[in-house]
């Protein structure tokens, strides 16, 4: 019989069924009476040969994925180092509260995901069911915080360069070069607009070339943005397939090789948050 054969029936199924019995996933035998998982490609010898070649496909995907990252990360180092006034003018506008949230979600998603991956080599279907869904809410979760700080920046007319228009409150008695001063005392309003409204950019105005701050943050954040929607659908494919009863102790390859990707776009946000958002 094929080597394939051979390892299933030499103990490679974790259910302790022999070459007689069942595969994990509670599929039946094969004509001749021999295991065979359904989820084995024919041109692998072994279950576990094929699962080290998927997870050595995994790991050139995320080089991959680093060095396309990595260009981005060049351009910000550049523009920092050049023009740093434009990024300590640019941050102030960020919301670090809502980066600050979003850096809990993933660092939180992060667990559940390989949470899903101890429970999928256990043969905890439930368990595992559960916590790619859980996964998937914190990813949805991410992109509506994300949603939100996107609408208010275009609302205020922070934008790429070329796009660049900001909306600023016009100079108000009193108010120092920073933005701060006697705003109240004058009566709470700028001409038009009132003192602490989110409607107008309110402190000094942009140093030229700003919008190249707000270009590489949407570059960033965008790409990033798009890596997480890609995972939310492999996550959602994850778990109808669990919900089948496709994974189990000799078969999770899919659920690996999925949180992997998922640990990799949680840590490029982890060096996003404070690029972008705690510059001083």
């Amino acid at each position: 019989m094929s080597t394939a054969t051979a390892d299933l029936a030499g103990g490679h199924a974790a259910d302790g069924h022999g070459a007689h019995g069942h595969s994990a996933d509670g599929h039946g035998a094969d004509p001749h009476g021999h295991a065979h998982h359904p989820f084995h490609a024919h041109h692998f010898d072994s279950l576990e040969q094929q699962f080290d070649s998927g997870k050595l496909g995994t790991w050139l995907f995320l080089v991959t994925e680093i060095l396309f990252f990595s260009g981005l990360f060049v351009a910000y180092v550049i523009y920092r180092t050049t023009h740093p006034e434009i990024f300590e003018w640019g941050h102030v506008h960020l919301n670090k509260y809502l980066g600050a949230i979003n850096t809990a979600v993933l660092i939180f998603s992060s667990l559940t995901m390989a949470w899903a991956v101890r429970a999928a080599q256990l043969g905890q279907k439930k368990l595992l069911v559960t916590m790619l869904w859980i996964t998937f809410a914190c990813a949805g979760a991410f992109l509506v915080v994300k949603y939100f700080e996107y609408s208010h920046k275009f609302h205020l007319g922070l934008l790429p360069a070329g796009m660049f228009n900001p909306v600023m409150a016009e100079p108000v008695a009193g108010h120092d070069a920073t933005g701060h001063g006697d705003a109240h005392a004058a009566g709470g309003h700028a001409t038009g607009h009132a003192a602490d409204s989110h409607d107008v950019i309110h402190g000094p105005p942009p140093p030229p070339g700003a919008g190249i701050f707000f270009s590489i943050y949407y570059a960033m954040t965008g790409l990033h943005a798009i890596h997480i929607l890609g995972g939310m659908a492999l996550i959602a494919w994850l778990a109808v397939r669990a919900s089948k009863g496709h994974f189990g102790p000799t078969y999770f390859g899919p659920v690996d090789y999925v949180g992997l990707y998922w640990h990799l776009v949680d840590l490029i946000w982890i060096y996003l948050f404070p690029l972008l958002y705690l510059i001083h």
